[in-house]
């Protein structure tokens, strides 16, 4: 008799959760394309990002790729509709990059949320987790995720390198999401 409750206790609780789990079933998909830039900003008065951890300074290789290794920096980085830093405000992008390469070539660990201040996508986010190797001339990063507009959101984007002056860079951002 215990093995026949266990079993129909198992079978409520399976059938309860298939119910009672969340889907998109029913929800409108949608697809989202939007272009931006983003402005990182390591040097001067007011930097955009800031190194919160890296190697310790005994590192005596000539490599300068390796000497960043492990370099951990903190960003909130203004978007805006143009390459021009004083062109429309639309966000900021907020998260963690880190210097993943030991040799080779220079690439990013990024896990940042592009968050949305103004216009259609005002209180909205999404967020990107992934590889970037910033020399080549075209990156691919996945979506992983976003709230309000963007909520459930996946998807892609591809940043392109603008501009560079010293360690500051101004990136293009084309951005693909299919949100619910």
């Amino acid at each position: 008799m215990a093995a026949v409750t266990s079993k129909l206790l198992l079978l409520i609780a399976a059938l309860a959760l298939t119910c009672c789990t969340p889907t998109t079933e029913g929800l409108k998909r949608s697809i989202t394309r939007m272009q931006f830039y983003m402005h990182d900003v390591v040097g001067g008065p007011n930097p955009t990002a800031v190194r919160v951890a890296g190697r310790l300074s005994n590192y005596t290789g000539t490599d300068p790729i390796a000497a960043l290794f492990g370099s951990v920096y903190m960003m909130d980085n203004p978007l805006t509709a143009t390459p021009d830093p004083k062109s429309a405000l639309m966000g900021r992008a907020q998260g963690i990059y880190s210097m993943a390469s030991q040799r080779d070539e220079f690439s990013l660990l990024m896990t940042l949320t592009y968050g949305f201040t103004g216009g259609a996508y005002n209180g909205s986010t999404f967020s990107v987790v992934g590889r970037n190797p910033v020399m080549s001339e075209e990156r691919e990063m996945p979506v992983l995720g976003g709230t309000g507009m963007f909520r459930l959101a996946r998807g892609f984007c591809i940043a392109r390198t603008h501009s560079v002056d010293q360690m500051d860079a101004i990136i293009g951002y084309n951005v693909t999401l299919i949100h619910y």
